[in-house]
């Protein structure tokens, strides 16, 4: 992050965003690999491994306070070999060091640090240390002088071994895991719902205290489960309550300070209960997973609002964070420099949230008096600042944008109609918006991630099919282009997980496959290119092959043999801030079922439901995603074919109704004389689609029944209702 030191280590020869901002620090780190192992091994040292990522504010508060100081550099490269290493490059590694650390201490975050023996065994390790002891915290240069006395301490040095092969032990069992097969609890979806329920806060949306995380998956269950209480044989008050716990938390975060108010786009968690004050990093996964909620609240509520939301986060990423030649970055940085830095004294310091933040007087400044104190009262912007929770006095003074007041609130402030104040604030977030670009902006990590990139090919493609707005389907064929023009051979059919500056580098793993194939099956029902499908095909087999498990269930995060030096293959079972790639696997199976041979992924979804959720009976709550294909897997599949030229208005409009529901699961193919043939091998039954008086025909078919053709949309829509 800093180039003090003007000598750089290995670390300058990667790519990885993050490792480079460690390539000038005077610790003598070492990249995940041979070298660094051996080096281990040969001169009898633990390794240190630091684990973290580029966008992590708390990694660059440990890289500021202790990896650039040269005396604590000196105590590291003595005694440890020290490795560096991208979070988001290897979450299979990230995974086991993390549940060693949880295991050892109960918790874990980033920065991650595990000391480990020189067969990578962890025996300590911990996130977060400062470089004197304060708050009851050992201080890092102390916890360096203490591992390092025990492991040159003969007895000492063999509790070590033997606590570093115990944890080993217990990391095995833990993360690859076997289960029995047996019945799914019939209740397993209603306990989920009431542990939802009791975590709710009513009153502030989201299902913790502070710190509230978006939790995109808890959503996209609670929105299948009204789906699924509407339509089922005992309907009670269920699904409203599932629907309103999404659209309170959703509401609450995109009125909130999580969610950009000037530029869209959400940021990574709030440290308040009132969503106000975030960690301001971006995430592209949150993103995505997000603007496919709000869709979602979209359709089933109608509300202009919802889809406001999604309008503008599309627009943030096509603005922010997609590569010219069509891939999304990974995130934007929590932290920045002041755009006040050297004036009147000023730091250079980079300061969290600088980039978002205003003073009162800034905004009047570009807005004008009248305007100003307008957007002032709607956005509770105050002359002290508004930001009531500030630990580390970053934000004196400083206003963090949310929408305090309603519209209507401040029409009645300022006896203005509705409508003047709806276009004064339009006005006003355009003007700021163009006067915050010329701040410092927060340093971008470019790299492209296949996983992430699935998940946002995904969304927009989903955009695209309720809102018509080209550009998200642009974007979204564009980038399912690049991944397959430079992370993709179809020569090896080898999917790679990581492109940055024109490497690519890590055999892809199930997340790049799960997450992408959703993607491509969505894209599919945007544009209806059978190219997408016959890939998503293709990548299905090839992630079942590598990844499942045959004898268990469940799929492993990485191939047979993907790292030497670890023969531990994990398996996931829970959904964190993206799903697991099971979970997201079991609904591609469920879906490209539609599209192929129905039996052909029946175990595959049966071991895989039954394994995981036997598993997690007592907490059904920690796999909302894998709910999801539960809820789905349950339901008469729905299957929309329409014949009709796909450039047809006819067509459009006929595509139009059926986009305009809400139904998880859903299938649509569309069929026209071009691509007839080409579906029917992979579809026989295609080849019997008529057009009925040649006009654009729909055939709506739930389970195992087709209901008659229809050339009228509005019949359509009664099929589906």
């Amino acid at each position: 992050m800093s180039e003090a030191n003007s000598r750089p280590n290995r670390l300058i020869h990667e790519k990885s965003p993050y490792l480079l901002q460690h390539a000038y620090n005077p610790v003598d780190w070492y990249p995940w690999g041979d070298e660094a192992f051996e080096k281990s091994k040969a001169e009898n040292k633990l390794v240190l491994l630091s684990i973290g990522y580029s966008t992590c504010h708390w990694c660059h508060v440990m890289e500021k306070e202790s990896f650039m100081n040269p005396n604590i550099a000196e105590l590291m490269n003595h005694n440890f070999v020290c490795i560096k290493l991208d979070r988001e490059e290897r979450p299979d590694l990230d995974k086991i060091y993390l549940t060693a650390v949880s295991a050892l201490i109960g918790s874990a975050g980033w920065p991650l640090n595990v000391f480990l023996t020189p067969e990578l065994k962890p025996f300590y390790g911990g996130t977060y240390f400062p470089p004197v002891a304060q708050s009851g915290m050992l201080s890092w240069t102390d916890l360096l002088k203490l591992i390092s006395a025990a492991w040159n301490d003969p007895s000492k040095k063999k509790k070590l071994l033997s606590s570093g092969q115990e944890l080993s032990r217990i990391i095995t069992n833990h993360l690859s895991w076997s289960s029995s097969h047996g019945p799914i609890d019939t209740n397993l979806l209603d306990n989920a719902l009431n542990n939802f329920s009791t975590r709710f806060d009513r009153k502030l949306g989201g299902f913790s205290p502070a710190p509230k995380f978006p939790s995109p998956s808890i959503q996209n269950f609670l929105y299948a489960y009204y789906f699924y209480a509407k339509n089922s044989v005992q309907k009670d008050e269920s699904g409203d309550t599932a629907l309103e716990m999404a659209n309170v938390t959703l509401r609450a975060m995109a009125t909130g300070g999580i969610y950009d108010q000037l530029g869209g786009g959400f940021h990574r968690y709030s440290t308040d209960a009132k969503w106000h004050v975030p960690h301001f990093e971006k995430m592209l996964y949150d993103n995505a997973q997000l603007l496919k909620n709000y869709l979602d609240a979209f359709l089933i509520t109608r509300d202009t609002f919802f889809e406001k939301v999604v309008r503008e986060t599309a627009d943030y990423v096509l603005r922010d964070m997609t590569h010219p030649d069509g891939g999304f970055y990974s995130a934007e940085d929590a932290d920045s420099i002041p755009p006040d830095s050297g004036e009147n004294g000023g730091h250079k310091k980079k300061i969290e949230g600088a980039f978002y933040v205003w003073e009162q007087r800034e905004i009047r400044a570009v807005l004008g008096p009248e305007p100003g104190e307008i957007f002032s009262y709607h956005y509770g912007v105050q002359p002290q600042g508004n930001v009531e929770y500030d630990p580390h006095g970053d934000f004196i003074g400083k206003n963090i944008l949310f929408a305090a007041h309603s519209l209507d609130e401040t029409a009645d402030k300022f006896s203005r109609s509705k409508n003047d104040i709806a276009q004064m604030l339009k006005e006003s977030k355009i003007k700021l918006l163009q006067a915050r670009a010329d701040r410092p902006r927060p340093h971008l990590d470019d790299k492209i991630l296949t996983s992430w990139n699935g998940l946002m090919i995904s969304a927009l493609s989903r955009a695209y099919q309720v809102l018509e707005d080209e550009r998200y389907l642009t974007a979204a064929r564009n980038a399912a282009k690049f991944i397959q023009k430079n992370l993709y051979s179809s020569e090896t059919k080898l999917l790679y997980r990581r492109w940055r500056k024109g490497e690519r580098k890590i055999v892809g793993m199930a997340s790049d496959y799960a997450f992408l194939i959703q993607g491509l099956i969505d894209l599919y029902e945007a544009d209806f290119d059978p190219g997408w499908l016959e890939w998503a095909l293709e990548l299905m087999d090839e992630q079942i092959a590598l990844f499942y498990d045959t004898k268990n269930g469940g799929f492993f995060m990485t191939r047979k043999g993907h790292d030497k030096k670890i023969d531990l293959r994990v398996k996931e079972d829970t959904d964190s801030v993206t799903p697991s790639a099971g979970s997201v696997a079991v609904l591609n199976a469920l879906r490209l079922a539609r599209f192929a041979d129905s039996g052909k992924y029946s175990t595959v979804v049966e071991q895989t439901l039954e394994s995981v959720l036997s598993r997690i009976n007592s907490q059904p709550d920690s796999a909302p995603e894998l709910l999801v294909a539960l809820i789905i897997s349950r339901l008469k599949p729905v299957e929309v074919v329409i014949d009709g030229d796909r450039n047809g208005e006819d067509t459009r409009s006929m595509l139009r109704t059926v986009n305009s529901f809400f139904i998880p699961g859903k299938a649509v193919i569309l069929v026209d004389n071009t691509i007839r043939s080409r579906l029917a091998r992979q579809l026989p039954f295609v080849s019997s689609v008529k057009r009925i008086d040649n006009k654009t025909t729909a055939y709506v078919c739930m389970g195992k029944s087709c209901k008659p053709p229809v050339t009228d949309p509005e019949k359509v829509k009664n099929l589906l209702n």
